[in-house]
């Protein structure tokens, strides 16, 4: 059991409880003036999530989770850690979704599997401060010591005197109660509602077919707008006629905006690859849809230019915008080139450009990746509803705290006047981190004075993306004439970002290490995509040290293993960003549950492990080959992500991520010729299919009380080395260019 403080006050407290009518209603905002700062040690000191409970004195528990659920079911993990330290009946718990709040919460973000991380100690706080006041409550009202009463099951209970009386009983006069300095949270042995499975609370709705998504939401009179981008990376509007379209049934206007000003200094995820756009607006879709075919536009080329930008950290910077019409087989020669030249170092131990001229066996390889679309299923959309005193914007979006900031700056409303309704989001995998489309609702719904909704194609989503950059990896291992690794190179970079974590595994395992970083500038659009370049350098790394194991003539495993002690017990510098004993449990777990080393018959297996976003995965991927393609029949999958909170929500995160990965690696490419994208909707740009997907998936978690990390990210990268593995032990081919379903594999 650990004491916490509150950092509540009891000003603060009177404000919320008098928002909450009949009953106890809590709120919680730590220390704000931290938001923005991601350190360890920032995040240990300021419980960056807020909670929101309500008690009834009906007995009903409403607890608000106050992230945008993706569907990452953050939407029933994080109220379950409040209702935890609450000690209230699950099943009588009410969840509903939290309001922005940029004054009450302080991280109202889906990305970087950090929800539950960031959230888990406030959280429980919430739970526990709820319960001590309770707890006063029916101790002043007994007349009896506040040690002698227990909680359990949404009841207060006195055993001496054999009192007892139900939450709603005692809420009202528990919002009367001092709020504690300090609180007991529970010793994780006593959970009884953390680490047990618990269904989505969304399941019935989303089965039902209940409106939950933003494109479900429907407002009387609201107008819909489409929007007409130019067709190529590179390109802008020169001039457009509307004439046929405002003959058109239901057709209420044409006109252009542009989405930021020129003077706009965007945020970290105000990216858009077209911010001037010609809009269409009218009574119904299909009407606008038709509408869009009929309106005659000109584009031209345009110049170099730079845009102005605060990243995320707040650092104000600049970033060139280069002219032209990109094409995908330009990009690879570039890949290449810029792969095989002298890069900026990072990170350099020991001396290895000498171990590498007196190597016994030197091995080299080459890996590319190209750029992918997010192509979440439900396609970009926002309502938004303007008027000279407030605007009120619906719909999905991962970012909706930052999002709020671009409208106000945008619409030249002050913060306050600007509300955003979250609602479920139908994917996102990063492309809504980028809320461009929400800007651009409010923007038509000024100019219109009306409720509006915008609405994206299949199409207009893929051709006017936030793609993941395309990348290219070089590495080099040193081996001794006793098959020891001595030295290590990666030079990695990318269009138009680099893949490099120099830090990670295995820096911090081999005496001479040399890591390399590069970028090449694009006008094609890039942000986050799951699992931002761990989704290519866990792959690929994994790959090249299956390759230097079977140099060494070592099992892949216990390579990695053998590797893993030697950072453990001596490790080489002090910047390795990985835990070695974590990491190498879920190699042994996965080696244990695979029943690696056996043989399966008529099957090839590979293996990979990685590590990204605070936890721990490692694969065996089983597969078959039919008719030259792949047959995945068994993946299993090992995670050290802390305590789980939700493990039936867990599994399913690190089924997804499995799957997603192993489709993406096989299958997909966003690929670019004069500047427009050469895939546009599911019929060239292919995702894995049902019958392509792994036959079974094991997933087994490393158990010990560890602060719970996330699992939106981790569960991808390494299943790709793995898979890349598998292959080779089935074709005799190595892969290095993915996706793998291609012709160009060679080895290099």
């Amino acid at each position: 059991m650990a004491s916490v403080k509150t950092h509540f006050n009891r000003r603060s407290f009177l404000k919320v409880t008098a928002a909450g009518g009949a009953g106890l209603m809590l709120q919680f905002s730590w220390i704000p003036s931290l938001a923005g700062k991601s350190t360890p040690e920032a995040i240990e000191k300021a419980f960056r999530l807020n909670g929101f409970i309500k008690i009834a004195t009906t007995g009903e528990v409403t607890i608000f989770s106050p992230n945008p659920e993706i569907g990452q079911n953050v939407k029933t993990s994080m109220p379950m850690i409040v209702a935890e330290e609450l000690d209230v009946n699950w099943e009588s718990v009410k969840v509903e979704q939290a309001p922005l709040n940029t004054t009450l919460y302080t991280r109202q973000l889906a990305g970087g599997s950090r929800s539950i991380m960031q959230g888990w100690k406030g959280l429980r706080m919430a739970g526990a401060t709820a319960k001590h006041m309770l707890k006063e409550a029916a101790a002043k009202k007994w007349g009896v010591p506040v040690s002698e009463i227990t909680a359990g099951n949404s009841m207060i209970h006195h055993k001496k005197s054999g009192k007892k009386a139900g939450y709603g009983e005692l809420a009202s006069a528990a919002s009367k109660i001092k709020v504690p300095d300090e609180v007991q949270l529970k010793n994780t042995r006593d959970f009884n509602i953390i680490s047990t499975s618990k269904g989505n609370v969304d399941a019935h709705e989303i089965i039902t077919g209940k409106p939950l998504f933003g494109l479900d939401y429907k407002r009387e009179g609201m107008l819909i707008a489409m929007t007409i981008h130019p067709p190529a990376f590179g390109m802008k509007l020169k001039s457009f006629d509307k004439s046929k379209a405002m003959s058109m049934p239901g057709i209420t206007d044409v006109f252009t905006i542009n989405a930021y000003k020129d003077d706009y200094i965007q945020g970290p995820f105000d990216t858009s690859a077209f911010p001037e756009l010609v809009v269409v607006v009218g009574k119904s879709t299909w009407q606008v849809m038709k509408a869009r075919k009929a309106v005659e536009v000109q584009w031209q080329k345009f110049d170099a230019y730079a845009v102005k930008f605060k990243s995320y950290s707040g650092q104000e910077e600049t970033r060139e915008v280069p002219a032209g019409l990109e094409s995908s087989e330009e990009h690879f020669i570039k890949l290449k080139e810029n792969g095989l030249a002298t890069a900026k170092v990072a990170r350099k131990d020991g001396d290895p450009e000498r171990v590498f001229k007196e190597a016994t066996k030197v091995i080299e390889r080459t890996y590319t990746a190209p750029f992918l679309a997010h192509n979440t299923m439900e396609p970009m959309n926002f309502f938004a509803n303007v008027t000279s005193e407030k605007a009120e914007l619906v719909g999905p979006v991962q970012t909706p705290e930052f999002m709020e900031k671009t409208v106000a700056e945008r619409l030249g409303m002050p913060l306050d006047k600007v509300d955003i309704h979250m609602t479920r989001m139908g994917g996102g995998f990063g492309r809504r981190l980028y809320g461009h489309f929400l800007v651009e609702a409010a923007v038509i719904s000024q100019k219109l004075k009306a409720p509006v909704k915008l609405i994206y194609t299949r199409e207009d989503d893929m051709t006017f993306g936030n793609y993941r950059p395309a990348y290219h990896a070089y590495y080099r291992a040193a081996l001794d004439a006793n098959n020891n690794l001595i030295g290590f190179h990666v030079r990695a970079g990318g269009i138009p970002e680099s893949p490099l974590f120099e830090n990670r595994f295995p820096a911090g395992a081999v005496d001479n290490y040399l890591a390399e970083t590069w970028e090449t500038p694009s006008n094609i659009t890039t942000g986050a995509w799951r699992a931002p370049r761990s989704n290519f350098m866990g792959g690929v790394e994994q790959a090249f040290l299956d390759e230097v194991a079977e140099a060494a003539g070592k099992d892949p495993i216990a390579f990695r293993l053998e590797l893993l002690e030697r950072a453990g017990k001596k490790p080489v510098g002090s910047n390795n960003d990985y835990d070695p004993e974590r990491y190498a449990g879920v190699l042994k777990l996965v080696r244990d549950k695979s029943g690696w080393g056996k043989t399966a018959m008529g099957k090839s297996r590979g293996v990979g492990a990685y590590y990204c976003h605070n936890s721990y995965v490692a694969h065996v991927v089983d597969l078959v080959m039919e008719n030259d393609t792949p047959v995945i029949e068994k993946v299993y999958c090992t995670a050290d992500c802390g305590i789980v909170v939700n493990p039936v929500a867990a599994t399913n995160m690190m089924e997804g991520g499995t799957v997603d990965a192993i489709g993406h690696s096989l299958y997909s490419a966003m690929t670019f010729k004069d500047g427009k994208p050469e895939q546009q909707n599911f019929d060239k740009y292919k995702l894995i299919r049902n019958h392509n997907a792994p036959r079974d998936i094991e997933v087994h978690f490393v158990q010990n009380n560890i602060d719970p990390t996330g699992l939106g990210e981790p569960p991808f990268p390494p299943v790709v080395g793995a898979l890349a593995n598998a292959l080779y032990k089935a074709t005799g081919k190595r892969y290095y260019n993915q996706p793998f379903m291609i012709a160009r594999q060679k080895v290099t």
